[in-house]
């Protein structure tokens, strides 16, 4: 299914009635929006409550995101910049 699709001045778009069916999505959904090469990708997104997941398990994922070194001083060259 392809659709055409006109972004409002304020960068909105309505997802045709069909699609939003079609996928699930309704007034209050959670969607994902990827930027993959030349296209976005628009999927529902699942939300889960936080509880079901165990203290180690958020650890491992703090982890994971933590920056290196090189990553936070790269990142904070481009906040000094930009204030």
């Amino acid at each position: 299914m392809k659709e055409t699709l006109v972004v409002s001045s304020r960068g909105q778009v309505t997802l045709p009635a069909a699609l939003r069916k079609r996928t699930g999505i309704k007034e209050g959904s959670m969607v994902i929006i990827e930027y993959r090469g030349n296209e976005l990708v628009l999927k529902p997104a699942a939300v889960l409550e936080i509880e079901m997941y165990s203290d180690r398990q958020i650890a491992g994922w703090d982890d994971a995101d933590r920056l290196t070194t090189t990553e936070k001083s790269a990142a904070l060259k481009k906040v000094k910049t930009k204030q």
